[in-house]
This record gives structure tokens, sequence and C-alpha cells, in this order.
């Protein structure tokens, strides 16, 4: 069953992937970009959206390691547990639990946010390959970690 991806997943899938240079955070594999096999992988769910558009729910992995840690759990939250720490799984879990409602006011809001935040880092061609923009050390956005 594919997944209903609205402008506000797509911009939020994109910026976690720009985020870790459209590489696997676990194994390191490099992709050129969008539909190359890179995923944007939800610490907790989709489902909720308390959580579902915040950068800290969210790693980039090559689509192995996506349906490996989807079918092995337990190892996911220990590779999570070391990459991100504790302290950050404690923190989303308390987000996770807050009620929020996506609305579509919202779920634009978010849309646009991440657009132009994508549009800061670099860009797509048309065949869906990642340009990322040029920074130095001292100039690069924190929530970008090239590997």
């Amino acid at each position: 069953m594919a997944l209903k991806r609205e402008a506000c997943d797509i911009h939020f899938s994109d910026c976690v992937r720009a985020r870790a240079n459209f590489c696997c955070e676990f194994c390191g594999k490099p992709f050129k970009g969008r539909d190359q096999g890179i995923h944007c992988a939800h610490i907790h769910g989709r489902r909720h959206n308390s959580v579902r558009w915040s950068l800290d729910n969210a790693v980039s992995l090559c689509s192995y390691h996506h349906r490996y840690f989807g079918e092995n759990p337990t190892e996911f939250f220990m590779w999570l547990e070391k990459h991100l720490g504790r302290w950050h799984l404690d923190v989303l879990l308390e987000k996770k639990n807050a009620i929020f409602k996506g609305s579509k006011y919202i779920k634009k809001e978010v849309a646009d946010h991440y657009r132009t935040l994508l549009a800061q880092f670099g860009k797509f061609d048309k065949d869906g390959t990642w340009h990322p923009h040029e920074f130095s050390e001292e100039d690069r956005p924190e929530w970008v970690s090239y590997n």
C-alpha cells in the first residue's frame, strides 16, 4: 500500500535526507538525491502528528536499512540510542505523547516551512538529483550534518 504523501510530507522528507547529504546515516552509503533509494525514516510513526514533521523524529536510511530496522525494532532503538543519545529519545517520547491536530492550515505551514528551509541548503535538478550549496565549516547550518 502506497503512503499518502502531501506537500508537507514531501518537503519534510527532502529536508531530512538533505540534512544527511542524501547518505544513509547507518551505513554511510551515498545517493544522488530524491527517489534514489534513500528514505526518510520516522522514529515514531507518521500517525503521531505531534512529531510527524519534527526533524528530531526522523533519520535518513537506505531502503535496505529502513526495512531491516522496521523488522528489527529493538536493534533500531539500540542504534538510535547510540546515534542520537538517550536524552534525545526521552525528549522525543514526551513530544510524541502530546495532542496535536494536523489541520489543512497547519499542513500548509509545515510544507511552506520545509520548502523554504530546503531551498536555503540546495536544490534538485530535473531528474531529482540533489545539489547542495557549498558552505564553509563556520557557515554550515546546525541541522545540516554532512557525513
